[in-house]
């Protein structure tokens, strides 16, 4: 089993990024996916989650109107696109996946928001 995150960086504030979470070794269609962060010293948190058509989307409060979680199970995949970043957005970037007790947990992507 693998998620492998990509797309994170360095980006000035109001810049955009596009993450993207490969999976394989599972069946990726079946499974919820989400995006949390971890910021140095700080608990790790939901950023958003969907379901597995993308029926359902969740976003936690910050990111409301900023960033957008979607997936192409076609291709086993799941993306976050984040516009109007803000440097407290500047956070380590993992993927998730959960169905029925079982979940998996990439690697993540650095996201850093600074002038």
């Amino acid at each position: 089993v693998q998620l492998v995150e990509s797309g994170g960086g360095l980006v000035q504030p109001g810049e955009s990024l596009r993450l993207s979470c490969a999976a394989s070794g599972f069946a990726f269609s079946i499974y919820a996916m989400s995006w949390y962060r971890q910021a140095p010293g700080k608990e790790r948190e939901l950023v958003a989650d969907i379901s597995s058509r993308g029926r359902s989307i969740n976003y936690a409060d910050f990111v409301i109107g900023r960033f957008t979680i979607s997936r192409d199970n076609a291709k086993n995949t799941v993306y976050l696109q984040m516009n109007s970043l803000k440097p407290e957005d500047t956070a380590m970037y993992y993927c998730y996946a959960k169905r029925a007790g079982v979940d998996y947990w990439g690697q993540g992507t650095q996201v850093t928001v600074s002038s």
